[in-house]
């Protein structure tokens, strides 16, 4: 299982998280920061009072207590927020897809068995190696991430396959336009970060698409139909 602690790393063994962990919003020009409310206006410009050059969004020392998860950005308050919650609902989907993934590398059969057991194993290791820095690059901007596996599926949109029995070609086919769902979907966060200027996010889903691309190719080859000659 996976689990998020207070610092943001990963751990295997943990499922549970820290439910009871919440972050206070930060005031800005002494107001509170409204919460978080579904997708968030895109904003090329935000104006801080203070200092025109140094845009960092430092803590507000005025509180009694700093916000404990809250870490500097020149990123806008608006960017930051929906490039987050972009971040966070793609990694949910990765998620699920990495469970997905060995749940039919487990439950593989038939003849190409072998192939397809070591194919669908290196896509998992793949996939799962796109969880902890996607959700460390939400917690460098400042905001949380997933938290729990309850989390996870009440934000994933890849679908479950909890059947009995999938036969081989279906379980690759299933997979092959599940990988190329999520290279669509980190494109649209590829977006957001333009609009937001986050060129570290947006380097980063640059490399997790061609990785997504390449496994739906392999997954798309493994599942052709038609002649001998491939025509």
């Amino acid at each position: 299982g996976y689990g998020l602690n207070v610092s943001g790393n990963w751990h295997l063994a943990s499922l549970c998280g820290n439910h009871g962990t919440k972050l206070v919003p930060q005031a800005l020009n002494g107001k509170p920061r409204p919460p978080l409310r579904g997708a968030v206006r895109r904003t090329h410009h935000h104006s801080l009072q203070g200092d025109a050059v140094n845009k960092i969004r430092a803590l507000d020392t005025r509180r009694k207590a700093a916000p404990a998860l809250d870490t500097p950005t020149d990123l806008s308050t608006d960017a930051v927020g929906e490039i987050s919650q972009k971040l966070n609902v793609v990694l949910a989907d990765v998620f699920a897809l990495y469970l997905k993934t060995k749940n039919f590398h487990w439950h593989m059969s038939g003849p190409h068995f072998r192939d397809y057991h070591l194919l669908l194993d290196e896509h998992g290791d793949q996939i799962f190696a796109m969880t902890d820095p996607m959700a460390e690059r939400v917690r460098k901007l400042g905001r949380k991430t997933l938290h729990s596996i309850g989390e996870i599926a009440r934000n994933q949109r890849v679908l479950d396959n909890d059947a009995d029995y999938v036969a081989p070609e279906d379980m690759l086919a299933e997979l092959r336009d599940d990988n190329q769902q999520l290279a669509m979907r980190m494109r649209q966060a590829h977006e957001v970060c333009e609009d937001g200027g986050d060129v570290a996010t947006a380097s980063l889903l640059e490399v997790w698409i061609d990785e997504t691309e390449r496994r739906t190719w392999f997954l798309f080859e493994a599942t052709r139909k038609g002649s001998p000659d491939g025509h």
